[in-house]
């Protein structure tokens, strides 16, 4: 019988063992990235949730990962990450190299100024490690989409619009307007589009920008959105050549058992949103068979598709696979995992089999 207080979690840093590994000379050719959703864990609070992301942020940067990115979601019990831009800000306090950015802001729910002006200062604070990716969705329901703007008349339609607003006053150009977010005004702030469909690929072509798909959560268009990304891509002063990201969930353990009982925190929080109950973070049961029904059990497997548990070496296979299916420049990776120890060791087991750990990354 499981509990969380017997898994097993090693006190020293997890071992190299690479060359016990078929193929293992050769890590992963591209970076990997963590998306942190700074989960509210069941039984404890927000607060708690903070400082975890803050040690798991202070890990990653150890373990070699590129990107620490946080997501804005609203009125979810179970998310504490919201307050997207005032987080960024403490985990770059909190870290010296890994870059730091949101995964994404929701532009439909803020004016664009505002975000120029909050990007601006965090890149001022943090110079060369900020990242801007922008979303069109609300990130939330519609009732709470009209809480936050007061009325829905700025809608994903918007987003184009909005994207160029946004940009204009990021640039130096913008010094003689009369509108003007001073603090971000001609400063190297990366932005990104982030997307579950072809749309925002599309776009992220045209104008030249990194694109991020979100099949962590999304899986069906991933390849469609690359395709179309890639081929409507056009070289900008931002980007030379397409550069595209893309999300995935990983639950990695020293055995694959292991692996397997705490990814039913993973399961149980995509089954809760598929019944559209708002919930904390779960702890790990011994088995799903009670929890879902078969129908439940197949909607939550579309939706994580791309998901990846098991050991080191059968985690590091199919991430390598999912490289070379896709011809990514980046991974993604986010992980729900109830037990901030397991989580923690969880990236370090991926860093110390993927992790190329002096690569030279291309800035993007």
């Amino acid at each position: 019988m499981h509990e969380i207080s017997r898994i097993r979690i090693p006190e020293i840093s997890y071992k190299k063992f690479m060359g016990n590994i078929p193929g293992g000379e050769s890590s992963l050719s591209i970076p990997l990235s963590v998306l942190d959703l700074v989960p509210v864990l069941s039984g404890k609070t927000a607060a708690e949730s903070f400082k975890n992301s803050l040690d798991l942020a202070q890990q990653a940067e150890n373990f070699g990962f590129k990107r620490y990115w946080m997501a804005e979601h609203h009125n979810m019990a179970g998310i504490a990450s919201s307050a997207t831009s005032v987080l960024i800000a403490y985990i770059a306090g909190g870290t010296s190299t890994i870059r730091v950015g949101s995964g994404g802001i929701m532009l439909p729910n803020h004016a664009p100024l505002v975000i120029a002006e909050q990007f601006g200062t965090l890149e001022s604070l943090y110079p060369g490690r900020i990242d801007l990716g922008l979303g069109r969705a609300p990130g939330t329901d519609q009732l709470t989409a009209m809480a936050l703007r007061r009325n829905l008349e700025g809608t994903g339609e918007d987003f184009p619009k909005n994207l160029m607003e946004l940009r204009a006053y990021l640039s130096p150009e913008n010094a003689g307007s009369a509108v003007r977010a001073v603090l971000g005004e001609g400063l190297d702030i990366p932005v990104w589009l982030l997307g579950s469909s072809t749309y925002s690929a599309q776009l992220a072509g045209i104008l030249g920008l990194p694109f991020a798909f979100a099949s962590h959560f999304a899986p069906s268009l991933l390849h469609s959105a690359l395709k179309i990304y890639r081929e409507s891509f056009r070289p900008s002063a931002s980007l030379e050549q397409p550069y595209a990201m893309a999300g995935v969930n990983v639950v990695a353990a020293d055995t694959d058992e292991e692996a397997e009982y705490l990814s039913t925190s993973l399961f149980t929080a995509f089954l809760n949103v598929i019944k559209g109950t708002r919930t904390t973070l779960q702890p790990p049961v011994d088995s799903m068979n009670s929890v879902w029904n078969e129908s439940e059990r197949y909607a939550v497997m579309q939706m994580l598709n791309y998901t990846f548990i098991g050991s080191g070496a059968n985690v590091r296979s199919k991430l390598l696979d999912f490289a070379a299916e896709t011809g990514l420049n980046e991974i993604m990776i986010t992980s729900h995992i109830y037990d901030h120890r397991a989580r923690v060791h969880s990236y370090e087991i991926i860093s110390e089999l993927c992790l190329q750990k002096n690569p030279v990354y291309i800035r993007s």
